[in-house]
């Protein structure tokens, strides 16, 4: 069995492989959906839980459209506009309900989504990932001290159990923190939506 500070060694390893897509990377060239989908397994694969999983399936693809998440594709065909929100929505959708990531990304897609905007979509995703691996260092560097406090835990219980317990101390304290983000993330768009009631209101007036 591993130890805890090679379980934690192996996921820092992890974090440290995983990269976002470049937009330098995604073609400029509509593509069908059965490239979307290639495009995205090969370039998202490490993020994948188990190595079965899928990363973006045709059945999701129409799910999104379906919930109004993503524009219609043009004769069949998906933009790089489209390739952006979907990254997007790969990263939402583990964490937000349909109804928060529709209310999340509408803003977006009705004013940089293949418009005359000054700030296309692909400004907006690479200003927000320019943040990445700053915010990647302040997290691993969290998750090092949130490692340290559990296993300096439990130190007078049986020693046969004490390793689980600070594992369990340690998922606890990082679950506690997804939670509270979430919570916090859930009541901005919360925010967001109360705001935007009273202008479809009025539009449909």
């Amino acid at each position: 069995m591993k130890t805890n500070e090679e379980r934690f060694s192996e996921m820092l390893e992890h974090l440290g492989r995983l990269s976002h897509i470049q937009t330098s990377q995604i073609p400029e060239i509509p593509l069908y959906m059965d490239q979307v989908t290639t495009f995205m397994e090969e370039h998202l694969r490490d993020f994948k839980r188990n190595d079965a999983d899928k990363v973006l399936t045709k059945t999701m693809i129409n799910n999104y459209a379906k919930n109004n998440l993503l524009p219609p594709p043009d004769r069949k065909k998906y933009s790089k506009d489209h390739m952006l929100l979907l990254i997007f929505i790969y990263y939402y959708k583990n964490l937000l309900s349909i109804t928060d990531i529709d209310t999340l990304l509408s803003p977006i897609t009705e004013k940089h989504f293949r418009t005359d905007s000054p700030v296309t979509l692909a400004d907006i995703y690479n200003e927000i990932f320019s943040l990445r691996d700053d915010q990647k260092d302040r997290l691993m560097e969290d998750v090092k001290q949130k490692f340290v406090s559990a296993e300096n835990t439990f130190a007078d219980a049986p020693e046969d159990e004490r390793e689980f317990l600070r594992l369990f101390c340690f998922i606890s304290e990082l679950a506690f923190d997804v939670y509270l983000k979430k919570q916090m993330i859930e009541t901005m768009i919360d925010q967001l939506r109360e705001e935007a009631a009273p202008v479809k209101d009025r539009k449909k007036k």
